[in-house]
């Protein structure tokens, strides 16, 4: 792993930086709360990415981790690929609207986005975004007009993990 600075300047390790480095400068600036970042290409997000289409939240497991659906950024315009990194990062901060509460983003015609406070938990945010997507997919395919899970269902199961008055689960 290669660490730098906000202005992209390496401060430990001998590699190169990720090419994908202004992506994640943009998310970081942006969203201070964010500690890690990760981006992957996996099969059935990217799928959703590649249709240009959100994850919807068709169930309690998805709400489980995300408040509402992963949404899915507008393509890059063609003078917006001179500087594709970074734009990449500008269309994603142009999507989210709650980084703690939707921790994870489609690129349009591209991949998945996830972060998390660190490094470890964007890993593990990615990894729930292929599952959720799995599940949504299978849902589209069985029943191509499904609706989404109600809103208060979707409150119900994100709440009993997030926030002040959170209960499920261990404690730390």
């Amino acid at each position: 792993m290669v660490v730098v600075d906000f202005s992209g300047n390496v401060v430990e390790g001998s590699l190169r930086p990720s090419s994908d480095t202004p992506t994640h400068l943009e998310l970081y600036k942006a969203h201070p709360e964010i500690g890690g970042v990760v981006h992957t290409h996996s099969t059935y997000a990217t799928g959703f990415a590649q249709a240009g289409k959100p994850i919807v939240a068709y169930g309690t497991t998805h709400a489980d981790y995300f408040y509402g659906d992963v949404p899915c950024t507008r393509s890059l315009t063609k003078a917006e690929t001179e500087d594709y990194e970074k734009n990449t990062g500008v269309v994603l901060n142009e999507t989210i609207t709650d980084a703690v509460a939707v921790p994870a983003c489609l690129v349009k015609n591209h991949g998945v986005f996830a972060w998390g406070k660190n490094a470890d938990e964007a890993v593990y945010h990615a990894t729930v975004t292929e599952e959720v997507a799995k599940m949504a997919f299978l849902t589209e395919s069985l029943a191509p007009h499904a609706e989404r899970l109600p809103q208060h269902i979707a409150d119900k199961h994100y709440f009993r993990k997030h926030g002040k008055n959170a209960y499920y689960g261990q404690k730390k």
